[in-house]
């Protein structure tokens, strides 16, 4: 593959993932600890993420559409809601 189809490969993967993540986000029940750049970065890994799997399961010619980002953006926040959620410590004495 050379530098121009990577590029656009690239470009198109961040593109799709800035609306996945939105959606992906709708998706997942519950409060969400993340704001409108971590909506953002979680479609962009969500979409990513559905590029590389996608193109290791099924060739180099595989292009992520828009379920598939969808559903790796739904994943990647529904993880991090679940592992990096509110921060439950001991409350400090006032």
């Amino acid at each position: 593959m050379d530098d121009g189809n990577l590029l656009t490969f690239l470009l198109g993967l961040a593109v799709v993932g800035l609306i996945a993540g939105a959606i992906g986000r709708l998706l997942v029940p519950g409060p969400n600890p993340l704001g409108c750049l971590g909506t953002i970065a979680a479609g962009l890994a969500g979409s990513f993420l559905a590029g590389v799997v996608g193109r290791l399961l099924f060739g180099r010619t595989y292009q992520a559409g828009w379920i598939a980002s969808i559903l790796g953006a739904a994943v990647v926040v529904y993880l991090f809601s679940r592992f990096a959620g509110p921060r439950r410590g001991p409350r400090p004495y006032v």
